[in-house]
């Protein structure tokens, strides 16, 4: 496994050092290294790998951990301080690390959650200044440095000072200088924002994150947008969007987030132009068992069985799909579509190949969609049906490029995606 992602050479997507893609998957595992022993760990990782994440996000300083060590009786600084990391600790977290590398996966590392440099809400205490925080990012850089690292600073709180700004550039001048530059900078807000909003204009940043929030039919495509719109040109994607099993807006009266939830903003993310996309599940990211620790925002599913949801499992199939067809060239296009692309729960999404060799349209509700296949290349345009619950292509036929064709979704849905490619092309099958 290569251990070094670089970012692409049109600044839209991740490539590994060869130049072939690499096709984030990630999972938010927040309290992965605190609360979980050596085989649990195996158990999530193992688990994961099967589902075809490849990225794992957790925390090293988690949000929880100071209120309670890990299974093995250790906190990862002693007298809370950063220039004093405890071996014990990091050892533990050394072999979470090792065992993602094994099973093909990154960790999305984040050194601290924000509440230790603002804490707002959460646990706290704020622990940082400037020369600890570079220090910190130094010793975490270069015990990392030949690790499958992607580096998350932030870690869901604001920037309401330029006392916390120098802090999130100290702590990223230091991870840098410790794995000598190999990896990858980016930075995790809080719900509702995105990177870019802060730290956009900085060489560090190499590309943007979103969280987009824990609400159903969330207009992320339109986020996502705004962020791809930038200059300059930087890779972007939604870091947390509405987790499965998640009170839809906070309010158990709502209900919960499911299957279907997670993967319209999969989909819409994507097809809006972020190069990867993070999958979340309200339990997992706490690792939820009762016997050991209290429920946070009302999760309901022990952990054990919360890997298994559905959503989870579905994931596999948009990475299936995207890495089915050229990867490094596809960008968003909504003038392909010429019927109504609506908003809310029946939003439209589309994309396709710079050079119109395939589309892909995300129709969330079995609405027919109208498109204009003119703006694909070739004479010939062959049709199918993607379903985002199995991963199986249904062909539906072949139409001339020339006019504009209505697609009506079969009606076991609710959503489908269309897959569109010149027949020149002769593409495998969807998700082959």
């Amino acid at each position: 496994m290569s251990l070094r992602l670089q970012v692409s050479d049109n600044r839209r997507y991740l490539t590994f050092e060869n130049g072939s893609p690499f096709f984030y998957l990630g999972d938010t595992a927040w309290e992965l290294f605190h609360r979980l022993n050596r085989e649990e760990a195996d158990l999530y990782l193992e688990t994961r790998a099967a589902q075809g994440f490849t990225v794992i996000q957790a925390v090293v300083l988690a949000e929880h951990e100071f209120a309670q060590p890990n299974p093995y009786g250790n906190h990862p600084l002693h007298a809370n301080d950063p220039t004093q990391p405890n071996e014990a600790y990091f050892q533990h977290v050394d072999y979470i690390v090792d065992r993602a590398a094994e099973l093909g996966m990154f960790i999305g590392m984040l050194p601290t959650w924000g509440d230790k440099w603002n804490t707002k809400w959460g646990q706290g205490p704020e622990i940082f200044t400037p020369e600890n925080a570079h220090a910190f990012g130094v010793y975490v850089g270069r015990r990392y440095r030949e690790k499958p690292i992607i580096w998350i600073l932030g870690g869901d709180r604001p920037v309401e000072n330029e006392g916390h700004a120098e802090i999130i550039r100290a702590m990223a001048a230091g991870v840098s200088e410790g794995d000598g530059g190999r990896h990858l900078r980016t930075w995790h807000p809080q719900g509702g924002q995105s990177s870019s909003q802060y730290f956009h204009q900085e060489d560090w940043l190499d590309f943007n994150m979103y969280q987009t929030g824990h609400a159903r039919n969330r207009d992320c495509y339109d986020l996502i947008a705004s962020d791809y719109a930038l200059t300059p040109t930087k890779p972007c994607m939604d870091a947390e969007p509405g987790y499965e099993d998640h009170p839809n807006g906070f309010k158990v009266e709502n209900g919960y987030l499911d299957e279907y939830d997670v993967r319209k903003s999969a989909y819409w993310d994507l097809f809006a132009g972020a190069h990867g996309h993070t999958y979340g599940c309200h339990d997992i990211w706490q690792f939820l068992d009762t016997g050991r620790f209290p429920a946070v925002s009302w999760a309901r599913t022990p952990w054990r069985e919360a890997i298994q949801l559905p959503g989870a499992w579905q994931m596999q199939w948009v990475r299936k799909l995207i890495e089915s067809r050229p990867f490094l060239s596809r960008i968003p296009d909504q003038a392909l579509l010429l019927s109504d692309p609506d908003t809310g729960a029946d939003h439209v999404q589309a994309t396709r190949d710079r050079d119109g060799a395939y589309a892909f349209v995300y129709i969330p509700s079995g609405k027919p969609v109208t498109v204009g296949l003119s703006r694909l290349s070739g004479q010939t345009i062959t049709a199918h049906w993607y379903d985002p619950r199995t991963g199986a292509a249904t062909a539906i036929g072949a139409f001339p490029q020339s006019q504009a064709q209505e697609f009506t979704p079969p009606t076991d849905g609710p959503d489908w995606v269309l897959v569109l490619d010149d027949a020149a092309q002769a593409f495998a099958t969807p998700g082959q």
